[in-house]
């Protein structure tokens, strides 16, 4: 059985600093960048509440300080059921 791996990445008040929360089916990872003279400049915002989906690819490019917005990649792959 295959579990979908989904995490949730918070921002510090001054926007210099990220930590990241996964679930990688056997137990809880957390990461924590801070960047040293910059600040994160981009972050997702929503209307709906303060959750937005972002893709692998876009995290990615947020945690080197730049806009995921602007970021192309290749579909996510998905599952393909078996024939017959």
């Amino acid at each position: 059985m295959r579990h979908a791996r989904a995490g949730h990445a918070f921002r510090n008040h001054r926007a210099t600093a990220v930590k990241i929360l996964v679930y990688d089916g056997q137990g809880f990872w957390l990461c924590h960048k801070r960047l040293s003279s910059n600040r994160f400049r981009w972050w997702p915002t929503s209307r709906t509440g303060a959750a937005k989906v972002v893709e692998a690819h876009q995290l990615q490019v947020l945690l080197s300080a730049g806009n995921p917005d602007g970021t192309q990649a290749a579909p996510a792959w998905r599952p393909v059921s078996p024939a017959g």
